[in-house]
């Protein structure tokens, strides 16, 4: 079974991003602030990356556009998942797994930046 977040160096980089980023801006803001600022951190730290990726499903050997989109791909290695929900809920994780299913990436991070200290939205 694939891991949600398997302690990779690369895997710690984007945590490290992802808390200067919630130093910087703390809880309170829309998703769509952090992916912006996390994408700056990763472009000034020259991670590739891709944003709002599309993600088809494939049933019966048909690809679909069902709309689903992952926040960021980092280095083809990592799905990074953003939430500023009040706490994530079983779903959430259940879709990160099925994001990974579906995209053939063995690591995913869910973060949630409405928590008052990231490690605890990880």
């Amino acid at each position: 079974m694939a891991a949600l977040h398997n302690n990779d160096p690369l895997t710690e980089r984007i945590i490290g991003f992802a808390i200067e980023v919630h130093r910087q801006l703390g809880p309170g803001l829309l998703e769509s602030a952090y992916e912006e600022c996390l994408c700056f951190e990763l472009r000034q730290a020259g991670i590739a990356f891709r944003r709002q990726v599309s993600l088809p499903v494939v049933y019966k050997a048909v690809r679909l556009d069902c709309g689903y989109r992952m926040d960021i791909v980092v280095e083809q290695l990592v799905i990074v998942e953003l939430k500023t929900v009040e706490r994530l809920m079983p779903v959430r994780e259940a879709q990160m797994l099925t994001y990974m299913k579906l995209s053939g990436i063995r690591t995913g991070l869910l973060l949630n930046f409405s928590t008052a200290v990231l490690r605890d939205g990880i």
